[in-house]
């Protein structure tokens, strides 16, 4: 006879510190069960954004909020959609993709992987700095390839979703310094980026901080101190590294390593280049947020 570890192991069950639900047996961090989410998710990080896009809403069926995790879930046009905040980051990415993955495609009563997986459409909605002096401060811009310099990839032993080709020519372009992470590329959903082909696109680079990593200098200097310069010459195949943020590295690749469809679109907040800010960025994150339900509903 087995015992019980033997037995969880024969059977691939996933044990208590791996899979963690709360009393409820709602998931742990977002704090959801599964009636709970759409298969069509609007990820943003600030929770109060996430309120912005649910008013637009036909209806509102859940409210559902824990620590930084906001969910709202309803009806528009006859379609159903989740709004999520991530917080900022790509720990937090780790955190929402893995439980959303969790909560279509593993059974939390026998804890045990679905034979047949859902798939999910994740879009995330962000702000971002663009990093080519052409780019317009207000304009929208969707990212071809996320560009990561987190870490967080290779923390996975699955790297197929990884363009291998791109980062090496990154890291003889810039001269990537050895005691740093290996940058990395992912690709956009294809599904998702053909219904916004007629925005400009381009190399979205996922910072792991928002001072140094980006290059702000306030009272320590970054140790790259020509990393815009580095970032903003790299071309390959036409494309172009043309902004900063911190999430769609890690949504691009979680997301598709685990068969689901993901893309970022953000509006451009401010220029690094040319130094130009928006003047009201409220107002052009609102005119994203109308054009993307738009085109998803």
């Amino acid at each position: 006879m087995f015992d019980n570890a033997k037995l969880h192991i024969y059977m691939n069950i996933i044990s208590d510190t791996e899979l963690i639900l709360n009393d409820d047996k709602k998931i742990y961090h977002l704090n959801l069960s599964k009636d709970q989410i759409a298969d069509d998710i609007i990820l943003v990080g600030d929770p109060d954004r996430v309120a912005l896009i649910s008013n637009k809403f036909d209806s509102t069926e859940h409210k559902v909020s824990n620590r930084e995790f906001v969910t709202h879930t309803g009806q528009l046009n006859g379609k159903r959609i989740s709004v999520i905040s991530t917080g900022i980051g790509t720990d937090n990415i780790d955190i929402v993709i893995n439980e959303l993955d969790a909560l279509v495609n593993i059974d939390f009563k026998t804890r045990t992987i679905n034979s047949v997986k859902k798939s999910l459409n994740l879009i995330r909605l962000g702000t971002s700095g663009a990093l080519q002096k052409d780019i317009a401060v207000d304009s929208f811009l969707v990212s071809s390839f996320g560009l990561g310099f987190d870490n967080l990839a290779h923390f996975y032993a699955d790297n197929k979703m990884l363009n291998h080709e791109m980062s090496v020519q990154y890291l003889k372009h810039a001269n990537w310094p050895k005691n740093l992470s290996e940058p990395y590329f992912v690709k956009a959903s294809e599904e998702l980026r053909n219904q916004f082909s007629d925005l400009k696109q381009g190399i979205t680079a996922t910072a792991p901080g928002f001072y140094g990593p980006q290059g702000r200098n306030l009272r320590l200097a970054p140790s790259i101190s020509d990393l815009h310069d580095k970032i903003g010459s790299f071309s390959v195949n036409n494309h172009q590294i043309t902004n900063f943020e911190m999430e769609t590295s890690a949504l691009y690749f979680l997301g598709q390593s685990l068969s689901h469809n993901t893309l970022t679109i953000c509006a451009i907040i401010g220029n690094r280049i040319t130094q130009n800010s928006s003047k009201d960025y409220k107002k052009t994150v609102e005119e994203m947020v109308d054009l993307v339900l738009k085109r998803i509903c």
